[in-house]
């Protein structure tokens, strides 16, 4: 088992309140302690101070309590996330055993090691597909750990899986699903039965949750002493914001400005908005989430194809509303959901999409799914809903994430978004995204949106602020690097910063041309390698500006650098791993396979991050 040394002298703070003599003893009773028992020593001294009313001030709400850790009678919750909602229901499980006066840890899959498993006697895995069956980027590296030939065996293992993806793809909760089978392959016994939720994952979810919950208590009561002591969890840690996803904050709209030139093909915008008294906090790296409506005209357009009247009262999941309003503000018209082409295609008896839905058409479907809305399959495929069958089908609305484009140390209270605004013709009519229109069109100064913040762990920088930073960050994929420059400027980091940015048109869409320039002048960013593909006979991108740059980007990354993607998943993405791999190849004197090693090696080392979508 790892410890954590504790030697040398205490810091001077720590001198400064408890004098020499205290501070040698603690440090002397610490010496040796593993992260599991120094986390126990923390939550057992933080509930001596509640009880002396020391911590009273930071513990606005009574904390949850866990029994003390007897060896191997702890649930580990073990999560992998893109988007967040995983890490949600991971603290969810938390705060429901804690309170239950269980034992019980929560760890990122990126910050677990495989070799622990072969210590642990129950566990509970939080895991999200991404794509056609990828896993998140935070647990590609315990995935691929598990599935391999070292992993081990794991007779004593009791374990349960949670998958969360989307229905519309064809591998459905396809990593929760092989990761339950891996387990059980290796000798593990199921605690409970793996669950698999949609995008609307709540109905599925609270039920594992329970079950779970109870299927830990009748474990963990039998192996735990009768006489544990209980103490608090981390007092004072788990205090919520004022605000949340469940709960937004009603943001004011400070600035929302075009960033693209005259004759640009895209509409970007840049957009500030004010968190002031909402108790949201942020870093770098994190997202901002937006619950926006749909826009009205579509609403109108569906109301009027189906004949449907949007005063009609509906009621779903035991809440009542006006049928405009279900599908203005709680249910998703701008995308399409496998489910609702289901029902469609009987309520319209139609051939062609039942044959998109049929085993081997997964092209297709993908194909419709990504280029039609709502209201284009009404019009190919008639068929005539009634209100309430409507109100089922459809997908619940979920918020829209925006990678935040500033750092709190430099704008304070606010929070800056990199908007690209969806808004083109097809099948005959315009097409609007309903976040990036609803941002697009508030009035800066009068108008609100609905916010909340999604932090992304495993988008941060560097704690060694020595440390050189690449980032690649093509489109609105530059939004995050914005923040990062911003953040390294204002506490004055001496590593050095890299950006490869890239777009169609030098005049019409560098994004944040004056800032880039202004920052290279202040030495706040060091240097910046541009890619404009429309500009020249041949299309240049990114991964070209990586390759010609490699020999500079292998030095900086053998001596440290920590290097970031973010943006497109689909084609930017793995166009930038390719040219990594060659330039590793190129420049390391490494084969493929030991290239594809040496950055898996950085990605180990929380080196290589990627915030791709």
């Amino acid at each position: 088992m790892n410890t954590v040394a504790t030697g040398g002298a205490a810091p001077a703070f720590v001198t400064a309140l408890l004098g020499e003599d205290r501070s040698a003893q603690l440090l002397k009773l610490l010496a040796g302690l593993d992260a599991a028992s120094l986390h126990w020593v923390s939550g057992y001294a933080a509930g001596l101070a509640a009880r002396t009313g020391v911590a009273a001030t930071h513990a606005p709400t009574p904390p949850p309590t866990v029994v003390a850790p007897t060896p191997g009678a702890t649930l580990t919750i073990l999560y992998g996330t893109q988007t967040g909602n995983s890490r949600l229901l991971a603290e969810r499980l938390e705060r429901q055993v804690a309170s239950a006066g269980l034992s019980v840890r929560r760890v990122r899959a990126s910050d677990y090691s495989v070799k622990e498993l072969v210590r642990e006697t129950l566990l509970a895995v939080v895991i999200s597909t991404q794509g056609d069956g990828e896993p998140p980027d935070d647990a590609r590296g315990f995935c691929e750990h598990l599935l391999g030939k070292r992993a081990p065996r794991l007779e004593g293992l009791r374990y349960t899986v949670l998958g969360l993806g989307d229905s519309s793809y064809p591998k459905f909760c396809e990593v929760g699903r092989v990761l339950d089978a891996r387990l059980a392959e290796l000798g593990a016994t199921r605690l409970l039965e793996r669950a698999d939720c949609d995008l609307d994952f709540e109905p599925v979810a609270a039920g594992w949750l329970d079950q779970t919950l109870a299927k830990t208590r009748e474990a963990l009561e039998r192996q735990t002493s009768p006489v544990a002591t209980v103490v608090p969890l981390r007092a004072g840690s788990s205090a919520a914001p004022t605000a949340s996803k469940e709960a937004p904050f009603t943001a004011a709209v400070l600035v929302n400005q075009r960033i693209t030139g005259r004759g640009a093909l895209k509409d970007v915008r840049h957009v500030e908005v004010s968190l002031e008294g909402s108790g949201l906090e942020y870093a770098p790296g994190d997202a901002l989430g937006v619950w926006a409506p749909n826009p009205p005209e579509l609403v109108d357009a569906v109301l009027s194809l189906q004949g449907l009247s949007g005063d009609e009262a509906v009621t779903r999941d035991g809440k009542t509303l006006p049928l405009s309003r279900w599908l203005s503000d709680a249910l998703e018209l701008t995308r399409l959901s496998r489910p609702f082409l289901e029902r469609h295609a009987t309520l319209a008896a139609s051939p062609a999409l039942q044959a998109l839905l049929a085993p081997g058409a997964a092209e297709g479907l993908r194909a419709l799914l990504k280029s039609h809305q709502v209201i284009d399959v009404l019009r190919e495929h008639p068929a005539r809903w009634d209100a309430r069958e409507l109100v089922l089908a459809l997908r619940k609305q979920t918020p829209r994430l925006y990678s935040i484009a500033s750092s709190p140390k430099r704008v304070g209270a606010e929070a800056h978004l990199t908007v690209a605004v969806v808004d083109y013709e097809a099948f005959g009519s315009r097409h609007l995204g309903a976040a990036s229109h609803h941002l697009a069109t508030r009035v800066a100064e009068t108008d609100t949106v609905r916010v909340f913040v999604e932090r992304n762990e495993r988008f941060r920088l560097p704690e060694d602020s020595d440390r050189d930073v690449l980032m690649i960050g093509p489109g609105t994929g530059v939004a995050p690097f914005r923040g990062f420059v911003q953040e390294r400027a204002e506490t004055g980091a001496r590593g050095r910063n890299w950006l490869f940015f890239g777009e169609q048109h030098f005049r019409s869409q560098f994004l944040y041309q004056a800032e880039w320039q202004e920052a290279l002048k202040k030495k706040s960013l060091h240097r910046l390698s541009l890619a404009f593909s429309r500009d020249g006979a041949q299309k240049v991108y990114v991964q070209h500006r990586l390759r010609e740059a490699g020999r500079d980007v292998y030095a900086w990354l053998e001596g440290g650098a920590s290097l970031y993607v973010c943006g497109d998943a689909q084609r930017m993405a793995p166009d930038v791993h390719e040219a990594l791999v060659d330039i590793v190849t190129t420049h390391g004197g490494l084969g493929r396979e030991a290239a594809e090693d040496w950055l898996k090696g950085l990605r180990d080392q929380h080196r290589y991050l990627r915030d791709v979508y």
